[in-house]
């Protein structure tokens, strides 16, 4: 898939991309699978800001994924439709049965899903993209997403837009898979995932181009710490000049940005078999 680009008619449309729409077969969403959405703008449930720069923004629907997909489900691809609330695609199937009213669902589609393709959730399902089996029977070294950490639960890692993460090994319960990040961890066989990577792999390369465009997306401007009062951040004040900050970047509360480690799961560490931190380094 490609990124669209623009003739630079204005200054905002100079540089500006977006993204490629061709895979897309209808405007219209299914209505019995949409939920309005309310707006929080980053508030918790006190009202409190937890969440700075958000706000604003085009009105939208959430529309209702399925990230379980029982097994023995047989359905048909009917549509691949845009989703404003993820980076991936989703698609719209249609579960094949004697009754001519099928059930809909939204499942994420993978790279390369078509219309009028056949998806599958099982256990002795064919290894197909876009097919659903459990760890146990998906062949070491596939390309997987949509992954669960509890069987049953429902897909949790693997979901945005172009990533795939692969089947590293199995020993025991638990299967052993490398993330996107390079984290490789550990899960349990029984839980289930998607094969194949997820579409719209292009979607990291668009260029937003101009402000207004990040204010339809719900995301409001950003200030700088070193252009703020020393009294509003620690990166604020000084004498106007250009200089390097004396300590390492911090947020307006003081506490560390970079390198600080603020993982408050410890319980599931064990489970993680080499960090993406140490891939990183590699």
């Amino acid at each position: 898939m490609a990124v669209k680009q623009y003739k630079p008619t204005t200054p905002g449309r100079r540089g500006m991309s977006s993204q490629d729409t061709s895979t897309i077969t209808t405007k219209k969403p299914l209505r019995s699978l949409l939920v309005s959405k309310n707006r929080i703008n980053g508030r918790n449930n006190q009202g409190r800001i937890t969440t700075r720069h958000r706000g604003g923004g085009a009105r939208k629907f959430y529309r209702l994924v399925n990230f379980k997909l029982a097994e023995g489900t047989v359905a048909t691809v009917e549509h691949i439709e845009y989703d404003p609330n993820r980076s991936a695609r989703i698609a719209r199937i249609k579960e094949v049965s004697n009754d001519s009213k099928g059930t809909y669902h939204y499942i994420l589609a993978a790279k390369d899903m078509q219309v009028g393709q056949t998806i599958r959730s099982g256990s002795e399902v064919a290894i197909e993209s876009g097919n659903r089996l459990p760890l146990k029977n998906i062949p070491v070294g596939s390309i997987i997403h949509a992954i669960e950490l509890q069987p049953g639960r429902g897909a949790q890692m693997v979901r945005s837009a172009g990533n795939g993460a692969q089947l590293m090994a199995k020993e025991g319960e638990y299967a052993q898979v490398r993330l996107p990040s390079g984290e490789v961890r550990m899960v349990n066989i029984e839980c289930t995932a998607s094969l194949g990577s997820l579409g719209n792999e292009q979607h990291q390369n668009v260029k937003i181009g101009k402000a207004g465009r990040s204010r339809h997306l719900g995301k409001r401007p950003s200030v700088r710490g070193v252009v703020m009062n020393a009294v509003d951040h620690p990166h604020g004040g000084g004498d106007g000049g250009r200089h390097r900050m004396a300590k390492a970047p911090r947020t307006p509360w003081g506490q560390k940005t970079l390198g600080f480690k603020t993982r408050r799961r410890k319980s599931t560490t064990k489970f993680i078999v080499r960090s993406r931190h140490a891939a990183k380094r590699k």
